[in-house]
């Protein structure tokens, strides 16, 4: 696929990473010649300097054959108004925006096709909120993502020592629940001085102490199977009840206000640096909200304002290094949980699963939405895992037996990668033209035997991204399908 990238900044830089990678042919543009050209220095691309929304930079970037535009420039006028350019100059066929304002959200006439011609708004702070209130929601779990509109979910979760789960094979703890909407499908183990591994799943493979697991399962099930993995069974569930968030940016705003909407739930505050900013959040925020004024990495102030009774620390400045620190600290002085917001991949490699429990990309929270846009074939869903390696991906069956290589045969028979694991399938979902639901939807772990129909939704684990085309191509319907 050819994509235009408009913006080389943190976002538009992810966005470029993990396309190249997929060997589609990216020009990323920019006002900004040296940031081009260590783009350029990192990764099979091209640059083009010069302002996006001027229509012979983007023929200079190659528009009049591009088929997907990205604009995810620092403004928001600026990415709109490239967009509209795309629609109207270049037909450009699918255009995505990054807003950061919520008005263009509420109101389609602004960014249909008579308006800015905007396919999708894509807005990394709530991508960022919406994804720590899953976390909140599951205190135990490392990452939540979700399927078939939040019927099913894949979670991670760090296995302890004294779980039912932990010390079972896999195989017996099928048997002994064999009704449960449940499937582990990979496990990421730790080994001394090594990055850590990935272990195929299957009856025999042991779950260990310190073991990274992930799981995919029906919604209703999630609370149970995190339980079962990261605690002993005598011990009871701990909710989130004290948040303390530091850095009073636009993330930690979003997320303070979208918190404080559930009355009484949560007890939170907000550390922020800056005097003027926080006279900004306390106006902006219920007055249940606590804002402070001081370093976030001030081990005075934590300890004046209770940390050690906290049950989340939220790290979510701009600053990687004082996110770091600040969450380190937190941490030493008896948070429970600490998430750190970290743009720098590296950084962010380096950190997770270590004292720090959760190392947050803001990037590749965000990157499923644009990949679900990147996919060939009826792609429902993508979200990127383990910083940019595996991915999970949600995928409808369609046509019949004569059209599809899919539908009517039996999972044995697909003849899908060694490594490619069919997690589960949601059956019963409306189809694409809204017709008449004839079942209730039901979240279905596939068997050797099982039979795929069509418009089932089918989940899959690759730990290897690569693998994704052959998914697409065996579940690609044959032109004979209308």
């Amino acid at each position: 696929m050819k994509i235009i990238i408009l913006g080389a900044g943190r976002v538009g830089q992810s966005v470029a990473d993990s396309l190249v990678s997929e060997r589609n042919d990216i020009t990323v543009i920019d006002t900004d010649a040296a940031r081009l050209r260590d783009l350029e220095s990192r990764f099979d691309l091209r640059g083009v300097v010069g302002n996006g929304i001027e229509p012979a930079v983007l023929a200079e970037a190659g528009a009049e054959d591009t088929d997907l535009l990205i604009a995810c420039a620092a403004q928001d006028e600026t990415n709109l108004v490239c967009c509209k350019v795309a629609q109207l100059v270049f037909n450009i066929p699918k255009r995505i925006a990054r807003v950061r304002s919520n008005g263009f959200t509420l109101d389609e006439r602004l960014t249909g096709p008579e308006g800015f011609g905007v396919d999708r708004i894509i807005c990394p702070e709530e991508s960022l909120t919406r994804y720590i209130g899953k976390l909140i929601e599951y205190p135990e779990a490392m990452q939540v993502r979700e399927f078939a509109g939040g019927r099913a979910c894949l979670v991670s979760v760090r296995a302890r020592v004294g779980a039912p789960m932990v010390g079972h094979t896999i195989g017996a703890l099928r048997e002994s629940a064999p009704e449960l909407a449940v499937r582990m499908v990979a496990i990421y183990r730790r080994f001394p001085d090594e990055p850590d591994r990935f272990i195929a799943c299957d009856g025999s493979t042991r779950i260990e102490p310190g073991d990274e697991v992930f799981v995919l399962a029906a919604h209703e099930h999630i609370a149970k199977v995190l339980a079962a993995l990261h605690r002993p069974a005598s011990q009871q569930s701990q909710p989130v009840r004290r948040i303390m968030i530091a850095g009073g940016g636009r993330v930690g705003l979003r997320l303070a206000r979208q918190l404080s909407q559930a009355s009484g739930r949560f007890h939170i505050k907000i550390i922020e640096d800056h005097a003027d900013r926080c006279v900004e959040l306390a106006s902006a925020l219920p007055s249940d909200v606590l804002v402070l004024q001081g370093d976030t990495t001030d081990e005075d102030l934590l300890g004046d304002e209770g940390v050690e009774e906290v049950d989340l620390f939220l790290a979510l400045t701009d600053d990687d290094e004082d996110n770091i620190m600040s969450c380190l600290l937190a941490k030493r002085m008896g948070a429970k949980r600490v998430l750190a917001l970290i743009n720098r991949r590296s950084y962010a490699d380096l950190m997770h699963g270590t004292q720090i429990d959760i190392a947050l990309s803001p990037a590749q929270a965000m990157l499923g939405e644009l990949l679900a846009y990147v996919r060939q074939g009826d792609v429902q869903a993508v979200h990127s895992l383990r910083r940019g390696v595996a991915e999970a991906l949600e995928i409808v069956a369609r046509g019949d037996r004569k059209s599809s290589r899919v539908v009517g045969r039996e999972v044995s028979a697909l003849q899908l990668p060694h490594d490619v694991h069919m997690g589960l399938i949601v059956r019963g979902l409306p189809d694409a033209s809204g017709g008449a639901v004839l079942r209730e939807p039901e979240v279905i772990i596939p068997r050797s035997a099982t039979v795929i129909e069509s418009n089932d939704h089918v989940v899959f684990f690759l730990p290897n991204k690569r693998l994704v085309r052959d998914v697409e191509k065996l579940f690609r319907v044959s032109a004979t399908y209308f």
